[in-house]
């Protein structure tokens, strides 16, 4: 994994997830993956419900999803949150600009405390399951110096909640690869 001063990179020994942040352009790059064992629709299903946001979120963070749900995702869908970052009350809005089911989809943000943020939903299938992938490219105002003392550690924090919770969610849910259970339920109450 890259290992340049200043990157926070992190493996699960058993290679079930994955976490990488470095410097892209003149922003930063965060990669994260993790493998679930269900199909590739059953996991694309729970992202493309905005819902499930609120499920893999934070609690810290006191995020609230805005736009009435549940919505169709679609290139142009616009969603509306609320989050307190560091004690701040901030204002996100984002933009679905790709959506390519069951394999890719795209948001960006339109409004909300970074410079630019895209963040790419990857999903690859495999014989025995799914890859979840994200890239979230960012800039943040205040650029190196914000991003090391602040912005860096709470996006790695939050992506590594993120895979705990998806860790949690898909081990407590019937019908993985192999299994003739009933399917997956979309939303996670």
């Amino acid at each position: 994994m890259y290992s340049e001063p200043g990157t926070i990179t992190a493996k699960e020994p058993s290679g079930g997830t994955a976490l990488d942040i470095r410097p892209q352009g003149r922003g930063y790059r965060l990669a994260a993956s993790i493998f679930v064992p269900y199909s590739i629709g059953d996991v694309f299903e729970f992202f493309a419900d905005a819902g499930n946001l609120n499920a893999i979120t934070p609690d810290w963070l006191r995020f609230r999803i805005l736009t009435p749900i549940p919505v169709v995702m679609r290139p142009g869908l616009l969603l509306d949150y609320r989050l307190l970052m560091r004690g701040i009350p901030l204002s996100w809005q984002s933009e679905i600009t790709v959506w390519e089911p069951p394999r890719r989809f795209v948001d960006e943000q339109r409004k909300g405390p970074y410079r630019s943020w895209v963040h790419e939903h990857l999903f690859r299938e495999t014989d025995d399951g799914t890859e979840a992938i994200d890239r979230v490219d960012y800039e943040v105002p205040g650029g190196k110096l914000v991003h090391r003392l602040f912005v860096k550690k709470d996006v790695a924090m939050i992506f590594r909640y993120r895979q705990q919770k998806l860790r949690e969610i898909f081990r407590e849910r019937p019908d993985p690869i192999g299994s003739t259970d009933a399917p997956v339920s979309r939303r996670i109450e």
